[in-house]
């Protein structure tokens, strides 16, 4: 199925160089198309080249596909289903979400209001098309750390980019929601920023995260969080790439209504949530992702019962 999701993401004028890529479904993570230079293929830590016949080459050689403005445009209007003013709030955000839970990146010449806000990304000129994959189970051996006394604890899972901190906290996610023999199941919300824990599509999740989760799709984080409380009662709040003064005390402040939370940063260390001006005792528990082998593993989880009062 995912070889065909993969292989409807391009309109017909172009469809049929994508089919060697599509057999890569199960491995593949990027699809990068710059205006005048080569067409990149990631999967596996693996980079490859996508040549005009729909190869893959290991490096650059004069067969390669370097991509025109007009072929990036059509795939562009075809992604958003030749009604691009109904994608244009996501557009002027930088992405599109996709079904399936994709994702594309978007970037090029921007046009700004009098204010200086981003109004469009008026061209379009280099795109990176994220593939989504769901890992049932991938939270296995991470949730018995997490818990006590049946309680989630409040946490953090901390990586550099690309090794896998949105899938563990989706499997999370769905893990305590549905439930298991570790805890019953637990009412969740998620605030899904950048549409890619839950992978909504018009506000309906093509991830699997739980019955018992409620999601807000394509909003802020901090107003996210506060109006799930308000709204739907969680007990569990999950978030996607926190950062920042205004993060630490929008979950403070969710703490304070007896919530308890599950995030994700970028970084590689204690000091690096400092950096971020995070305060660590927000949080009870840590996760540390690596990469190992080209594999995202676990590098460690810290413990701390010590927390922020609350």
């Amino acid at each position: 199925m995912k070889e065909e999701q993969i292989l409807n993401l391009f309109p017909s004028s172009v469809r049929e160089r994508f089919l060697q890529v599509s057999v890569l479904a199960s491995e593949l993570q990027e699809i990068r198309l710059p205006v005048q230079k080569p067409v990149r293929i990631i999967g596996s830590g693996k980079e490859y080249f996508l040549d005009m016949s729909g190869n893959l080459q290991q490096s650059v050689t004069p067969d390669c596909w370097y991509i025109r403005a007009d072929e990036l445009e059509q795939i562009v209007n075809h992604l958003c289903q030749y009604s691009r003013y109904a994608y244009e709030a996501d557009i002027r955000q930088g992405f599109l979400t996709l079904p399936g839970g994709h994702r594309v990146g978007l970037a090029g010449q921007v046009s700004v209001t009098e204010e200086g806000l981003v109004k469009s990304i008026k061209y379009i000129r280099f795109m990176n098309i994220r593939i989504s994959h769901e890992i049932v189970g991938a939270a296995d051996s991470v949730l018995p750390f997490l818990l006590r006394d049946g309680q989630v604890k409040n946490t953090l899972i901390v990586s550099p980019p690309g090794c896998g901190k949105t899938t563990l906290l989706r499997d999370l996610v769905r893990q305590i929601s549905d439930g298991s023999l570790l805890a019953p199941g637990k009412p969740v919300g998620v605030v899904d920023e950048r549409s890619e824990i839950a992978g909504c599509f018009r506000g309906i999740p093509e991830n699997k995260v739980g019955i018992r989760t409620d999601v807000m799709d394509s909003c802020p984080k901090c107003q996210g969080m506060m109006m799930l409380v308000r709204s739907m009662a969680p007990e569990v709040i999950a978030v996607d790439e926190i950062g920042g003064r205004e993060d630490a005390v929008a979950i403070l402040e969710i703490q304070k209504c007896g919530c308890k939370v599950l995030a994700t940063m970028h970084g590689n260390s204690m000091e690096d949530i400092r950096k971020n001006n995070m305060d660590e005792m927000l949080f009870e528990r840590f996760v540390f992702l690596k990469k190992r082998d080209g594999r995202c593993v676990i590098d460690n989880i810290i413990e701390k019962e010590v927390q922020a009062d609350v």
